[in-house]
């Protein structure tokens, strides 16, 4: 096997030396450099250089670090640097993690403890509500892009990695820039898709929400909600299944009862039924990690899902998680990993909302003119029908 030609290699007018090779994936490598004008070690990714003709794959690589670039919350991985280099080769530069990421850690010591996920949840729910509220949608939220790194003593720091696959708005990209996540594509890692990216459909921040509830699912059962066997059969339940409670997952784990409910809502197959952005889910998974016995009240009515039309508030009382109207599933058999393959988007259901009076409590005088308008309407009828017989 050749020699890596990036080691040892000097880069940006010397600023940074690549040392060794710590990962690679089917975009590029990451390296460990030095940089000793700040002393201190960075990661540099680079795409891999027989892709560079590849103007998707180099628009994908730039949108990466576009999108980091703009992050500045702590459990994000921050971007110092990106460009071209000499050769045409597309680089960033970003901090160095040493740690493993979560999907390594559960692999290597097993489920989680409540008290030990949970935190890291939330954290990285603070770092995806930044993103969100930057226009930016992650798409492929999965255990082994949270990396656990350790920040001065606080153990199980979480970094959020890889925004590769990252839904830009379009004020977030550059002229000219091409638009790679286009409705009817699908993107992203099967086991951790959210009903509507399964389908191809426009997302929203609310499916990261629901890959993170899987992820944490994974991290305290060491499953994932449904038995599937392969990438399609995942595809499909995330759009038809319903999910195996939390508490029947693994027998002899027991989980606080407001785990369940918030992983039921947090789960829900449609977007608008679960919370409503990820600093709700964060709150809530406080909630639960301070041993309340449910959410506090205006969390509960964010986190409560529209009535259908024409029914009260007080009506609309299934559970969270129960099974809705399902999506159209893909057909059987249909290869993972064409864009566009796996179904279509669903159509838009339509409903005709009806304004109706609010009821008023109608008082003594209103109810006599009622009776009277009645008696007088009464005799009237009466009068016509003696006249009419020639009485």
């Amino acid at each position: 096997m050749p020699p890596d030609p990036f080691i040892g290699r000097e880069i940006l007018d010397g600023q940074f030396k690549i040392l060794q090779k710590i990962g690679s994936g089917g975009m590029g490598s990451v390296y460990k450099a030095a940089q000793p004008a700040m002393n201190r070690m960075v990661g540099v990714k680079i795409l891999h250089p027989k892709l560079i003709n590849r103007q998707d794959l180099v628009a994908r690589f730039r949108r990466e670090a576009r999108a980091m670039s703009h992050l500045s919350h702590p459990n994000s991985t921050k971007v110092f640097l990106y460009g071209e280099l000499e050769d045409g080769s597309l680089y960033i530069v970003m901090e160095f993690l040493e740690g493993r990421n979560l999907n390594q850690t559960v692999r290597a010591e097993g489920p989680f403890p409540v008290a030990r996920a949970l935190p890291i949840l939330i954290q990285v729910c603070g770092a995806l509500d930044e993103a969100h509220q930057a226009g930016i949608i992650h798409r492929d939220m999965k255990p082994e892009n949270l990396f656990l790194c350790q920040q001065g003593r606080l153990r199980d720091y979480p970094k959020v990695l890889d925004f590769g696959l990252a839904k830009v708005t379009e004020r977030e990209m550059r002229p000219g820039s091409l638009i790679l996540t286009q409705e009817g594509m699908v993107f992203g890692t099967p086991e951790f898709m959210s009903p509507e990216q399964a389908q191809g459909a426009v997302l929203t921040p609310s499916s990261d929400l629901y890959s993170l509830a899987v992820i944490l699912y994974e991290v305290l059962t060491g499953k994932l909600p449904f038995d599937g066997k392969g990438s399609m059969d995942f595809i499909q339940l995330h759009v038809n299944g319903t999910p195996i409670p939390l508490s029947e997952r693994v027998p002899g784990l027991q989980f606080p009862p407001l785990l369940d409910q918030v992983m039921a809502r947090a789960l829900a197959k449609k977007p608008q039924d679960r919370f409503s952005s990820a600093s709700d889910f964060a709150l809530a998974l406080q909630a639960v990690l301070d041993g309340k016995p449910a959410l506090p009240p205006d969390l509960a009515r964010r986190a409560e899902p529209p009535a259908p039309p024409n029914v009260p508030a007080s009506a609309h009382a299934y559970p969270s998680g129960a099974p809705r109207a399902p999506w159209s599933a893909p057909e059987p058999g249909t290869p993972f990993g064409r864009p566009g393959a796996l179904g279509t988007e669903p159509a838009a259901s339509r409903s005709t909302e009806v304004d109706e009076p609010s009821a008023r409590p109608l008082s003594f005088g209103m109810l006599a003119l009622i009776a009277i308008s009645c008696l007088l309407v009464g005799a009237g009828a009466m009068i016509a029908i003696l006249k009419l017989s020639g009485h």
